[in-house]
């Protein structure tokens, strides 16, 4: 029995100590609901679908628990559970292993210098939040910690949520504990997990390892380097992406670094689900920063030429190619093949002046003629041209480098964007153009490029 019913239609707590169940607004409530209640029971209606719950331990330990009410001849009112493991809860005294893990919180808090309490009954409207252990922490910081052991199946904590985001709107950080895998494997709260240990190995001084719920963030650039593979499920997008990867903590640590706000809760958003963990602040700012350049590359452009016999695809056995057939204009042709990249991935130089880009046009020309194909008069032409707009794409790319403000940098990245996607249809086109490999053709492009701004910064 219970005094506490929570009443799943009206969305309301019922006390039933109270003559008007606490609610002085809705005149008759209980005539209303206990005959409602016993026109349910006259009708065969399973207790289930009476729209009546514990309100009090059942609730707040998450577990959905049916109750039907009954009138005493003294007049006494008591709601019923329709299960006896249900009615156990309300007797069974708390297990020797969660008495330690509160001690345990309360000990690490301590000694980090946070006050800390254990069942504390916040009051929240009409209602209350009541917290198993409560640390008060840095700057106004509340770590309501939960510690849920292998007392209630999984099925039965379907309130975990709802107790979490009511602890979070009225100012608790909701953190869960368990030493349990399939409790720790639900993303519905920040849970952690630990080892299943007996009380005396909890409660003594020692290491105390959580091996579940701490993560590192790895940040990583999604190019043809990258060994994580892109979120978004295409081959590269040239993006810069974040990947959490598991990382032991102990536990008294993680009491006293959450009150001190070191190691914060992170919601981590995949193509699937959304992930709660617990990372550090600096990974925390780092993922925040990611997440708020909502700078993107503009729309591919389509391409009306001709389809070819020729793979888009990067070929899986890797012979060594030339880019034109051997000729005898120089000796130079067959010392140095043209291998050829097919991922865009912009240079780290510094910047130069505008002057000194002129003055090496000329030497980029002249070490690309070894390049041209015989019987071709546009050869040179198109090769001139792709240099010309490789060398604007990596000047674009080294003003980028040299702005601080937001607003600048993101008006001069799309300059870049924009004049990167110019070189990667002309290289296209003039790949096409020359029945060669794409990907071979633009490595060739920038080694030509760049090798000549190294010789002429030296």
């Amino acid at each position: 029995m219970a005094n506490i019913v929570w009443h799943t239609k009206f969305q309301i707590l019922l006390d039933l100590t109270m003559d008007d169940l606490d609610h002085p607004e809705l005149p008759d409530l209980w005539e209303t609901i206990y005959k409602t209640d016993r026109y349910y029971g006259q009708r065969a209606v399973p207790v289930h679908q009476r729209d009546l719950q514990c309100g009090g331990v059942c609730r707040e330990a998450g577990v959905e628990a049916w109750m039907h009410l009954r009138l005493r001849a003294n007049g006494r009112r008591e709601a019923v559970h329709e299960r006896r493991e249900d009615e156990v809860r309300h007797t069974v005294p708390m297990s020797d292993e969660h008495k330690a893990y509160q001690e345990r919180i309360l000990r690490a808090a301590e000694e980090g210098g946070f006050h800390s309490d254990s069942e504390v009954r916040t009051r929240v409207g009409r209602s209350w939040i009541q917290t198993d252990t409560l640390v008060e922490g840095a700057d106004g910081r509340r770590i309501g910690w939960e510690v849920q052991l292998s007392s209630v199946g999984s099925d039965g904590l379907r309130g975990v949520r709802a107790r979490a985001a009511k602890a979070e709107k009225n100012g608790i950080t909701p953190a869960w504990h368990t030493d349990r895998s399939d409790y720790a494997q639900r993303h519905d709260a920040h849970w952690t997990r630990s080892n299943n240990l007996p009380a005396y190995v909890i409660a003594k001084t020692g290491d105390l390892r959580v091996i579940s719920g701490f993560r590192k963030l790895d940040f990583w650039r999604c190019d043809i380097h990258a060994v994580h593979p892109c979120p978004h499920g295409v081959r590269r997008c040239g993006k810069a992406h974040a990947t959490p990867t598991p990382k032991d903590v102990l536990f008294d640590d993680l009491v006293r670094r959450t009150a001190a706000g070191s190691i914060v809760p992170i919601q981590f958003r995949t193509a699937a689900k959304l992930h709660r963990f617990w990372v550090t602040d600096a990974d925390q700012e780092r993922y925040n920063d990611l997440l708020s350049d909502t700078t993107q590359l503009p729309p591919a452009r389509k391409d009306n030429a001709a389809p070819t016999r020729a793979s888009h695809n990067r070929p899986t056995c890797r012979p060594a190619l030339s880019v034109y057939p051997p000729t005898q204009s120089t000796p130079q042709a067959d010392q140095d093949p043209a291998p050829l990249s097919l991922l865009p991935t912009q240079p780290a130089a510094p910047a130069i002046e505008a002057e000194s880009d002129r003055a090496y046009r000329s030497t980029a020309s002249s070490k690309a003629d070894r390049f041209q194909q015989p019987g071709l008069e546009d050869g040179s032409r198109l090769l001139d041209s792709l240099i010309e707009l490789q060398q604007v794409a990596d000047n674009e790319h080294r003003k980028l480098q040299q702005l601080h403000g937001n607003e600048e940098r993101e008006r001069q990245r799309l300059l870049w964007f924009e004049a990167a996607c110019e070189v990667q249809a002309a290289v296209t086109q003039f790949a096409r153009s020359k029945r060669l490999n794409r990907y071979e053709v633009e490595k060739e492009l920038r080694r030509i490029v760049r090798g000549t701004e190294e010789t002429s910064d030296t």
